[in-house]
């Protein structure tokens, strides 16, 4: 039986094929070249420019297997046009939180592109799943460390 994959963004995926299309065609190219050149200096083991370079074709080959991982573990979702009056995957949500007095937006992504400094949450995060389906006007509860925080939705914009 195969696995369920994880749910991505088509930019969220097209960002991830770009990088890896990048650390495979121009980075690690670059760094071949910075090997090949600190080992034409002599002795490799007190050579700091190439030990430098291993290490970061060491970093380059753990991102792009992480890239990879990502692409064979997720889809990218279909959003669910037919209905816009209600938050889905891919729904940029305007909530007001009552115990800030304030309001707040957040983008709804899969959990490989969440990032909570661009307010961009994950569908399978607390807040993600208390959103998801729900409609303008309505309440959702979440608990927090700092106790429970009540938002309420004030928009929906399914244009994204």
């Amino acid at each position: 039986m195969e696995e369920k994959k994880e749910l991505i963004s088509q930019s969220g995926y097209d960002e991830v094929k770009a990088e890896l299309e990048y650390l495979n065609n121009v980075k690690m190219p670059e760094i071949s070249v910075k090997i090949s050149e600190a080992r034409e200096q002599g002795d490799l083991s007190e050579n700091a420019e190439y030990l430098a370079a291993r290490e970061e074709q060491a970093e380059v080959n753990r991102r792009i297997t992480e890239l990879e991982n990502i692409l064979k573990t997720h889809e990218v979702a279909v959003s669910d046009i037919k209905n816009k009056s209600k938050v889905s995957f891919g729904s940029l949500v305007t909530v007001y939180l009552e115990k800030y007095d304030e309001e707040r937006q957040y983008k709804i992504v899969g959990s490989a592109e969440a990032n909570t400094l661009e307010n961009k949450i994950g569908n399978d995060s607390p807040l993600g799943m208390a959103l998801l389906g729900r409609k303008k006007g309505e309440k959702v509860a979440i608990n927090a460390p700092s106790g429970e925080i009540i938002y309420e939705i004030k928009a929906i914009d399914n244009t994204q």
